[in-house]
């Protein structure tokens, strides 16, 4: 799947600053009350010249399948995250592409995390990857807050093999400790690499990718 994402990207400028530090993936944002959404024709210019190693991720919030589908299309997406309230039965419908099932999400909630995860094996749909976001009411991501310690660990007991990203409040002067205390297999950041809400800092993303791939470096050679 990919390793480090920087989300949230609203310009080509943005798209090649990260693609130029050493991103494996950009997100780009579909729902229309974030600060950071783009249309399916901006994301397609956007997308444009990025190099072909890096991975087109399309944030998704409770939207219809058919919707889903064209916006791939129109875009041209390597991958989707479901960020919302979507039921089991969306990743069925997604089957043709790899997807990302975001959980915003505290560590009294796991076992919620865990029953989806659940339902989806039993649908014989598993999401590609699992992304832990903190929760807040009412928000979608990009909130700036941490999720909370331990919460990878638990999903991991039971999904093994489940590609197990970590978001939520990750920065370049915090990403290092969180990669080596929660030892997710990737992560990803939106405002915490951010000069404002929707623009990027290069300075910020290159110090997070840097600083990411420091960490995971380390990780390996432990395991």
């Amino acid at each position: 799947m990919f390793r480090v994402k920087i989300c949230g990207i609203t310009s080509s400028q943005d798209a090649a600053v990260a693609a130029e530090a050493g991103a494996d993936a950009i997100g780009l944002n579909f729902f229309p009350k974030s600060p950071r959404y783009v249309t399916p024709e901006q994301a397609a210019e956007i997308a444009r010249d990025l190099p072909s190693g890096v991975l087109r991720v399309g944030v998704f919030v409770n939207a219809a399948t058919p919707e889903v589908l064209r916006t791939i299309q129109c875009a041209g997406l390597d991958a989707v995250q479901i960020h919302g309230d979507e039921p089991p039965s969306v990743l069925r419908e997604l089957a043709a592409v790899p997807t990302i099932r975001a959980f915003r999400c505290s560590l009294e909630q796991v076992p919620n995390c865990l029953r989806y995860l659940d339902e989806c094996h039993t649908i014989g749909r598993m999401p590609d990857a699992v992304l832990i976001d903190a929760l807040q009411i009412g928000q979608y991501g990009g909130t700036g807050h941490r999720a909370d310690h331990g919460i990878l660990e638990k999903i991991r007991k039971k999904y093994l093999k489940t590609h197990l990203v970590l978001a939520g409040g990750l920065n370049p002067d915090n990403v290092e400790e969180a990669i080596r205390s929660e030892v997710p297999d990737g992560v990803d950041t939106a405002s915490g690499v951010e000069a404002s809400p929707g623009v990027k800092s290069p300075q910020k993303v290159a110090a997070f990718v840097a600083n990411a791939r420091n960490a995971f470096r380390h990780a390996d050679l432990r395991r």
